[in-house]
């Protein structure tokens, strides 16, 4: 799965190259993402202020407008741009990001599969599920690594980007016991990260088997369709396809239940995350020591942190399905393996 692409010199102006294309790509979109995170702290302040131009009302519209869509940034190179100059390139970045990246993983599946197929049609033992594994395993292997690696880059190019943002808001933390914390919203959002993905490890750690067994009955029922195109007598019997079409249904009906119990704890969590910046900043506006402007900043800075820290809670299902999809791969490659040389 991983030499195919990586070790092969076939393939390694796209293995190599089109990786550096990609990080370069999201470190800029990154650098686009801290602007913005900036942009918050002027704009929100100004919102804040509002009431100061009562009496002018001009100006403050001048200068909302200013934030949003100006373009003297680029005209005249004022010091701050506007939320127009900074999301437009991030926009039409993040558009090629994403088509390259499935044209990426489309170039891993190929990898794979071409280097499956001869080492398969050179024994004669038959192993379940070949054409799945070939066809559909590494089909989703390759779309599930290609998103999740990118994921995993930007993650920790958010997290680079991020943290010293954070750190130094941190200094704004107006309640104990975080006051007396150096960088305890840094500290805060890893610990809640890591808590997170401790209970939804708890809670899903059924799910890899319930994938494995699922994608096992799913290639019984599809071989036997397969087989039945060409031999309706003997093949896909209206009572034997039942019969399978039940062990997929029991199954599905398990893996949902689990995956039911799963979604409750993950959209609770969602949820708290979304109040803790303000539990934790709140009173600093009431207290004069934060503005608006900080207050947002924060909020969102914790967001991406939180996000790249809990990349692997997000994509937990994810994650279950890509174990699934490579333990089969795997016992694939084992019987190619076993039967070479044999």
């Amino acid at each position: 799965m991983i030499k195919s692409f990586y070790k092969s010199k076939e393939w390694a102006a796209w293995a190599y190259g089109g990786g550096l294309a990609l990080m370069l790509s999201l470190w800029v979109q990154v650098q686009l993402s801290v602007a913005i995170n900036s942009w918050y702290g002027g704009f929100y302040n100004l919102l804040q202020n509002a009431k100061d131009y009562v009496d002018k009302p001009q100006d403050g519209i001048t200068q909302l407008y200013d934030k949003l869509v100006g373009l003297d940034y680029v005209l005249e190179g004022a010091e701050n741009p506007s939320f127009a100059v900074i999301a437009f390139p991030y926009v039409l970045l993040a558009v090629f990001t994403n088509w390259f990246t499935r044209i990426y993983g489309l170039r891993w599946r190929e990898a794979i599969t071409f280097s499956y197929i001869p080492r398969w049609r050179a024994v004669k033992e038959d192993i379940e599920g070949s054409s799945q594994r070939i066809q559909e395993d590494c089909n989703r292997f390759a779309r599930i690594v290609e998103s999740l690696g990118l994921q995993v880059v930007r993650a920790v190019m958010t997290l680079v980007a991020f943290i010293p943002i954070l750190y130094t808001l941190s200094a704004k933390v107006d309640i104990e016991p975080f006051k007396s914390i150096e960088g305890s919203l840094v500290w805060g959002t890893l610990i809640v990260s890591l808590g997170g993905l401790f209970v939804s490890w708890f809670v899903g750690w059924k799910l890899p088997g319930l994938e494995y067994n699922n994608q096992k009955v799913e290639a019984a029922f599809r071989k036997d369709l397969v087989l039945g195109e060409d031999d309706k007598v003997n093949y896909a019997k209206p009572e034997t396809v039942a019969e399978l079409f039940l062990g997929i249904r029991f199954n599905y009906h398990r893996l949902y239940m689990h995956y039911g119990y799963f979604d409750v704890w993950m959209n609770f969590y969602d949820q708290a995350m979304i109040v803790v910046p303000y539990v934790i900043m709140g009173p600093g506006l009431f207290t004069g020591a934060i503005t608006l402007g900080v207050m947002v900043q924060v909020s969102n800075a914790f967001s991406k942190v939180h996000g790249g820290f809990a990349l692997f809670l997000h994509n937990w299902t994810t994650l279950t399905e890509l174990r699934s999809i490579w333990k089969r791969l795997h016992e694939f490659e084992d019987k190619l393996v076993e039967y070479e040389t044999a």
